[in-house]
């Protein structure tokens, strides 16, 4: 029986637990696009399937709507894999345990796949449908999102004819989606030159730091371990002689580090624990507002002979003066960060130093001045530069009909005006945008709570009432 045969709009939440049941996470599309595509043979409708698992899929106009401009519908097919440490389900072979609790959806011990599953059903509803009316509709889905809007940069554009895009892909019911940023990743790998140094080895841990994204939760004022780290060494280097054995914070890009560690060498452990101590609680009284659970510890080891970072002054030089956070914030949108960046991974291995930047902008032009800014920076240093991973910026369209349209579609709906914002992460849109000249794009969804998370759930009367208003968007676009 089917779990939510119940729940309204009937046929959106079937093709939603359908989904759940084919194991779609990223980097493991192909199951997920050959249902699209057999859903599309199923209902003799044309379709595309390229190299990269993007699928599209292509219906004619109802009558009266051959005229109208045909509106492209898309949302991605992966979903980001997290479960529980007692989850027993094999997320690479296995479906989704779902279940119902009150208003939400949920799923028992993993993430729910709501981002962008739930775009997917709604898509798939309105294409089975013979009693909506609608133009010609261009429904797009799109491989592997979650890490790096992989199948929307190998998509061919040509393949699409439609002008206008909803991308189904935000998470909020009561926000409209305008404008996103453009981001790209900036590694250094330098190499350490060790030497040989005798003396206690000292572990310094910072924790308890709140993290988060790097895009969304930039402008909270989040402390960055690796950049408190930094701020550290440099703070205690004049008075106290140590040499640093390894330096390690983070492990995503994409997300502010929460944690970090130091393991030093020196021969006064004792004195150095105490300016360690002294900075870190002088620290700790300075941010209590935003970190009230920041937290440290100190550990002393053992006496040895240990291999040490023989460019000690680059490494503090390196920490201590890159650039971090929210650099500008946007003149055209109040709120809005319009350029950052998040130091989100330091390590140090036997051989070099590596670190990675996280960039971010709404303006394609201050992205690179922002990599050129960095690249200055390294330039004081003998290391090597690596740039990759970008993605476009999403620039705001103030003729945008799509934007106007929707928003008189949701006042007439909900009976008070839609919040039009533009957010500092990244959607396809910017991707899909810049390969297709004149491409005019929204992006809505219904209400999700706790993405990418095991306590991922998806509301229900929500996703009722944003299927409805996208409805309501297609008959009125004659």
């Amino acid at each position: 029986m089917s779990i939510l045969e119940s729940l309204q709009p009937t046929r959106v939440f079937k093709y939603f637990e359908e989904i759940a049941t084919i194991p779609h996470g990223s980097g493991n599309c192909s199951a997920i696009a050959k249902y699209c595509t057999d859903f599309a043979e199923k209902h003799s409708l044309r379709y595309v399937r390229d190299d990269a698992d993007n699928v599209i899929i292509y219906k004619p106009a109802t009558k009266g709507y051959e005229n109208a401009d045909t509106i492209i519908l898309q949302g991605h097919l992966d979903m980001v894999l997290q479960k529980t440490p007692d989850c027993e389900i094999d997320l690479e072979k296995e479906g989704l345990d779902i279940y119902i609790d009150g208003d939400y959806v949920k799923a028992r011990g993993t993430t729910l796949g709501a981002d962008n599953g739930i775009a997917v059903a709604m898509v798939l509803a309105i294409l089975e449908s013979d009693n909506i009316p609608h133009p010609a509709i261009e429904a797009l889905f799109t491989s592997d999102e979650e890490i790096g809007m992989v199948g929307a940069l190998a998509l061919d554009m040509n393949l699409l004819s439609g002008k206008k895009l909803i991308n189904i892909d935000s998470e909020e019911e009561d926000i409209l989606t305008v404008s996103c940023a453009g981001g790209s990743d900036f590694s250094i790998t330098a190499p350490l030159k060790r030497k040989k140094a005798k003396g206690t080895k000292v572990k310094v841990s910072l924790k308890g730091l709140k993290g988060g994204h790097s895009g969304i939760e930039i402008h909270k004022g989040r402390v960055n371990a690796n950049i408190l780290m930094g701020r550290l060494i440099n703070t205690i280097k004049d008075d106290i002689d140590f040499e640093i054995l390894s330096v390690s914070g983070g492990d995503k890009g994409n997300a502010i580090p929460l944690m970090s560690n130091l393991i030093a060498v020196t021969n006064t452990p004792y004195q150095f624990v105490s300016k360690v101590t002294d900075c870190l609680n002088t620290v700790k009284t300075e941010i209590s507002a935003r970190e009230p659970d920041f937290d440290f510890e100190v550990l002393v080891g053992e006496e040895n002979e240990y291999d040490v970072i023989g460019i000690k002054k680059e490494v503090i030089f390196l920490m201590s003066c890159a650039p971090n956070g929210v650099l500008k914030m946007s003149a055209e949108i109040e709120g809005l960060v319009e350029t950052s960046l998040n130091l989100g991974i330091l390590n140090t291995d036997d051989d070099n130093l590596f670190m990675l930047f996280s960039l971010r902008s709404n303006k394609d032009s201050a992205m690179k001045y922002l990599e050129k800014k960095l690249e200055t920076l390294c330039s004081f240093v003998d290391c090597e530069i690596n740039k990759g991973g970008h993605y476009p910026p999403w620039e705001f369209r103030s003729n945008s009909d799509l934007q106007a349209l929707y928003k008189k579609v949701y006042a007439e709906k909900q009976g008070k005006d839609i919040k039009v914002e533009a957010i500092h992460a990244g959607l396809e849109c910017g991707v899909l945008a810049s390969g297709k000249q004149g491409l005019d794009c929204i992006s809505v969804g219904p209400n999700l709570f706790d993405v990418h998370t095991t306590q991922e759930r998806l509301s229900i009367s929500s996703t009722a009432r944003v299927y409805e208003l996208i409805l309501e968007v297609l008959k009125q676009c004659k």
